[in-house]
């Protein structure tokens, strides 16, 4: 199990916006990207298809704390901090390698759903199984 998951990259021009930073559709996106990542490399994503199952967003949330550019390398760290019935919770933050900054942190809540009816159903114990959560004073 990993606890904590990172991405590491570089912000390619394609993710900057007219206001010549990253814009914002760009870190939804890499939220999606890291969460998948994570999934797969825990065996979580393979047993969700197994069992019919897919995890779709129902919110997300980001704070914006400093603007990220071209060329920047950011690492995306994402963990898991609850798994309750169909829902997860799961948080992110961007951070700039080059000092240390972070740019943005979010918060998505997921729910796990029957991937033929698209109806939520519960969290089987073999995909709740494949994260460790994570505590808020841990991070």
């Amino acid at each position: 199990m990993k606890r904590f998951y990172h991405y590491e990259f570089v912000v390619p021009i394609e993710a900057v916006d007219d206001n010549g930073h990253v814009n914002n559709v760009a870190y939804v996106q890499w939220m999606q990207d890291v969460a998948i990542a994570h999934s797969t490399s825990v065996g979580c994503t393979a047993e969700t298809q197994a069992l019919g199952a897919t995890w779709v967003a129902r919110s997300h949330q980001i704070t914006y704390l400093r603007p990220a550019f071209e060329g920047d390398r950011l690492r995306l760290t994402t963990w898991v901090t609850s798994l309750r019935k169909a829902r997860s919770t799961r948080h992110y933050k961007f951070l700039r390698l080059s000092d240390d900054t972070v740019l943005a942190t979010g918060v998505t809540d997921w729910v796990f759903v029957d991937a033929a009816s698209h109806r939520p159903r519960s969290i089987p114990a073999s995909v709740s199984g494949c994260f460790e959560l994570v505590a808020a004073e841990e991070v």
